[in-house]
């Protein structure tokens, strides 16, 4: 018995011999393999963090743009409201003089009314009554008007200001579907 296992001994020792050189070889296929694709993977990721670093500061550009044309837009809207404001008080000023021009003229027709002839005086009564209620009407009028004014300018103003932020905000975002 120990014979035979002496005879197939060798035998047994090439067998795990190519075994162990086939499994080797095996062993060190599968590590390149996986040493290339690791490589392949670290490479990807690089790739990837690049695209990424490059796509975030596109996007803070284009952020950045469209703020300042939202800020350019809100100080343009501050301009305007700043000379609505200012043609405004000019208005009120006229308005005042005329108003003020207007009760001088009611004015100096009662104090002609209380000076003259009867028949003199009833005409007169009657013009400067007709020029007080005129100038009331119009210092109202011109006084309601002002502040149509004042409040029309400013919702201009902001109208134009939302009509630039709209079309800032759509030039941008037809810039990133394309």
């Amino acid at each position: 018995m120990t014979s035979i296992w002496l005879r197939i001994l060798p035998y047994i020792a090439v067998a795990l011999l190519v075994a162990g050189a086939l499994f080797g070889t095996y062993y060190h296929g599968v590590t390149l393999t996986d040493a290339r694709w690791q490589a392949e993977w670290n490479a990807r990721d690089s790739r990837d963090a690049q695209a990424k670093a490059s796509n975030e500061v596109a996007e803070r550009t284009k952020e950045r743009a469209y703020q300042q044309s939202i800020n350019k837009a809100v100080q343009d809207d501050q301009r305007l409201i700043d000379q609505a404001i200012a043609d405004t008080s000019t208005a009120r000023a006229s308005a005042n003089s005329l108003r003020g021009a207007a009760g001088a003229r009611a004015a100096r027709l009662a104090a002609s009314e209380a000076s003259g002839n009867s028949c003199a005086v009833a005409a007169s009564k009657a013009a400067s009554h007709a020029a007080m209620v005129l100038a009331d009407v119009l210092k109202c009028t011109d006084q309601r008007a002002g502040d149509l004014a004042e409040a029309a300018d400013q919702a201009r103003a902001r109208g134009v200001t939302c009509e630039q932020s709209y079309l800032s905000l759509e030039v941008n975002q037809h810039a990133d579907s394309d």
